[in-house]
């Protein structure tokens, strides 16, 4: 098949390598270029989103927000201007499931299919095609598509129609996010009390608290690891929305706004590009001590 490629950062550009080592035709656009390595595997580079798409049957974006998928879609040189009918638009981005829906109507006015289908894994899951893919989008559509994604993913589920998956990529994040949080309080509690903090954490892994995120968060916590990764600042972009979205359904969700807080002051200390795990620099702020720093007992 021949496919579209919009946005080749930390996670597109290892699944946009996945597509072409699955014998697909590539047609690649970056807003800081296309990587010379995907060019050299047989990748070809488009001037622009409108260009992707009058050469693609399928085009896929991976974009860092709503208005950064709205303007790939449907700006001056966007993505609508080169469709025909019978393509499909595939968004792999984490972006509001409102505007979700209403990109798809706006697709589906030039006789083209669209789905959402976000992703979680994170650039390990990107590199390793790993990742779990959350899919907004018709049984027919999902079915046609299924081939691609398997490319990319190991665990591929199809939540509902448009806008389900980015609702279902909202709820993950609440769940990585806060369990970022509480392993950065558990480790830093530890420390605090004098206590190696890298034998908690290798015993807990052996019990109820074990996650993927105490395995590869808590790591790159205790090796102070913070280059994403996942950036913290597009981790507080999607609690944003789920908070949006809560406060639209009339819905409370405490711990969520309080991590955000969290998020918000390792913003305003420069950490927008730290790796998420840094989340718990901002509890250690607050605490006067570094996870793995010596400390006397209380």
């Amino acid at each position: 098949m021949d496919i579209g490629f919009i946005g080749l950062g930390t996670m597109g550009r290892p699944m946009a390598e996945h597509l072409i080592a699955g014998g697909h035709t590539l047609f690649l656009h970056s807003r800081s270029g296309v990587p010379e390595t995907l060019l050299l595997h047989g990748g070809r580079a488009c001037a622009s989103p409108v260009e992707v798409a009058r050469r693609a049957d399928l085009i896929v974006t991976m974009l860092p927000d709503t208005a950064d998928v709205e303007r790939v879609l449907f700006g001056e040189e966007g993505v609508a201007h080169g469709l025909s009918p019978g393509k499909t638009v595939v968004d792999m981005s984490t972006v509001s499931p409102g505007a979700t829906r209403e990109f798809a109507a706006r697709i589906g006015r030039y006789g083209c299919s669209y789905a959402d289908a976000p992703v979680s894994g994170g650039d390990i899951g990107a590199r390793n095609a790993t990742l779990t893919i959350m899919v907004g989008a018709p049984p027919e559509v999902f079915e046609r598509m299924r081939p691609i994604l398997a490319l990319l993913g190991s665990r591929i589920t199809r939540i509902g129609d448009c806008g389900a998956g980015q609702t279902c990529k909202l709820a993950n994040q609440i769940v990585v996010v806060l369990t970022i949080e509480a392993v950065g309080e558990a480790l830093l509690f530890a420390s605090r009390a004098g206590v190696d903090p890298a034998r908690v954490r290798e015993a807990l892994l052996g019990g109820f608290a074990a996650s993927r995120v105490l395995e590869v968060h808590g790591e790159r916590m205790l090796r102070r690891a913070f280059d994403p990764g996942f950036r913290i600042e597009l981790h507080r972009k999607d609690l944003a929305l789920a908070l949006s979205d809560a406060r639209a359904l009339g819905l409370n969700l405490p711990n969520t706004a309080a991590t955000q807080a969290l998020l918000d002051a390792c913003m305003a200390c420069g950490g927008g590009g730290w790796d998420s795990s840094a989340l718990v620099k901002a509890l250690e702020r607050e605490a006067g001590h570094e996870i793995g720093t010596p400390s006397p007992m209380p």
